[in-house]
């Protein structure tokens, strides 16, 4: 059970235009994988171009088969599998957002999301310890001016006596 590509594509007015392509090519030899993606993409192409929008549609190509799918959108994605791979599982990646189908990919997004929020928090943290720092640091100078102005309304104060 193996799947060997998963393509997304614009089917235009005459051809599909492919937008991006993940390609599982380890199974094959590093001489024929170039020729092997080729394939892939050429068969992704024409696969979406001759599928009405809106439909379904699963086809068999030498030893794979090649689930499509075309939205109303005019977007396109084909996966190309093995025959073992099941039908089911494939027309339900195609139809799901790719961030929810795979609990990694899920999971990932859900961990960059809180880091955001975790730099976000740190950054105002820092923030405010610099704010205290300001205000201990006039704290400080506002008591060293109270503490010199009563020194010197003492003095002042020390020459006049209250009769």
């Amino acid at each position: 059970m193996k799947l060997y590509s998963l393509s997304v594509l614009y089917k235009g007015a005459t051809k599909s235009n492919l937008l991006k392509a993940a390609y599982d090519l380890s199974s094959f030899s590093f001489f024929q994988r170039s020729s092997v993606q080729e394939f892939m993409t050429f068969t992704s192409a024409l696969i979406v171009e001759r599928t009405s929008q809106g439909t379904r549609a699963s086809v068999k190509e030498q030893e794979y088969l090649c689930h499509v799918y075309v939205r109303n959108d005019n977007l396109g994605a084909v996966v190309i599998a093995d025959t073992e791979y099941p039908q089911r599982v494939c027309f339900t990646l195609l139809d799901k957002n790719p961030r929810e189908a795979d609990a990694m990919t899920k999971v990932q997004a859900e961990l960059d999301e809180t880091k955001i929020i975790l730099h976000n928090t740190m950054e105002s943290l820092l923030e405010r310890g610099e704010k205290l720092d300001d205000l201990v640091a006039k704290s400080e100078h506002l008591g060293n001016q109270s503490k010199a102005f009563y020194k010197t309304a003492r003095k002042q104060n020390s020459c006049c006596e209250i009769m």
